[in-house]
């Protein structure tokens, strides 16, 4: 009969078991894509424009359009998200409506991204009559953002000391004070850590800026919100979805392009949350 330690240890070596299956076949896919794109990647291949010719094919207009959709979808979403987030757990109590908010803000996490894509289908593409523009695009993917937004924001607030609070209002400041003053700069690292999730997930969205009929061919560069635009999401989908292993090796060095940018900017903002942690009173 095994004791409580043997069920421990097993459990811990069943753990740890699944944790090297994932992370071998992690490594195996890795491998698979360097191997097909090391070759490809350049620097006229990152500063080149699409082309019919696999050889001759770059991804600026992608990797620009990328950059201009996660910084407009980041501009729209964090105040939002934020804002909902103080409403929420500053001053919206904890009676059965806050937490039936709460239960449905936590389901709105788990939606399929294809679903905000026919939303933002309806809503900014025919409704507001945005087209297929990069503000279209961009708020359809705030939309992805906003649930994870409110819901680490919520928890980077809870995790404020309540002392904090209570010595604020004791000096005679107002609830808005203590929250803009003392709470916000306080909660600042997990309101970052909640933007660089946020982030990860929305760079390598594809189904809703296909639905929203985001561009496969763009030979020029965006140059404002109401641009047409593609993505790197988009330019690798276009590229597999084509004849010849030229493009098929194209589509691998974009996936290391769109892995580099998701690294540096992840690496922003855990720069931004360190630094704002260091200079937290404590």
């Amino acid at each position: 009969m095994i004791d409580a330690r043997g069920r421990d240890r097993a459990f811990h070596a069943l753990g740890l078991a699944v944790l090297l299956a994932a992370l071998a076949a992690l490594g195996v896919l890795l491998w698979d894509v360097v191997a097909d794109g090391a070759g490809r990647l350049s620097w006229a291949f990152v500063t080149g424009y699409p082309s019919r010719r696999a050889s001759n094919a770059g991804l600026l207009p992608a990797l620009a359009g990328s950059v201009w959709l996660v910084g407009l979808a980041a501009l729209l979403a964090m105040p939002i998200g934020v804002g909902a987030a103080i409403a929420l757990e500053e001053y919206g109590g904890r009676g059965r409506w806050a937490r039936l908010i709460e239960i449905n803000i936590a389901n709105l996490a788990g939606v399929p991204s294809i679903i905000y894509g026919l939303l933002g289908l309806g809503l900014f593409v025919r409704a507001l009559r945005l087209e297929r523009t990069l503000l279209a695009g961009a708020a359809t993917l705030a939309l992805l953002m906003l649930p994870l937004v409110i819901l680490t924001a919520r928890e980077a607030l809870r995790a404020v000391p309540l002392s904090l609070r209570e010595a604020s209002l004791a000096l005679g400041a107002t609830k808005w004070q203590t929250v803009w003053h003392h709470v916000l700069p306080a909660a600042l690292p997990g309101l970052l850590t909640g933007l660089i999730l946020a982030v990860s997930r929305v760079i390598g969205e594809a189904a809703p800026l296909i639905v929203i009929g985001a561009l496969t061919y763009v030979p020029f560069v965006p140059d404002g919100p109401l641009s047409p635009f593609t993505a790197l999401p988009i330019q690798i989908y276009a590229w597999t979805s084509r004849p010849g292993t030229g493009f098929r090796a194209n589509a691998a060095a974009a996936i290391l392009v769109l892995l580099a940018v998701l690294l540096v900017t992840n690496s922003l903002a855990i720069w931004l949350r360190d630094r704002s942690s260091r200079r937290r009173p404590a």
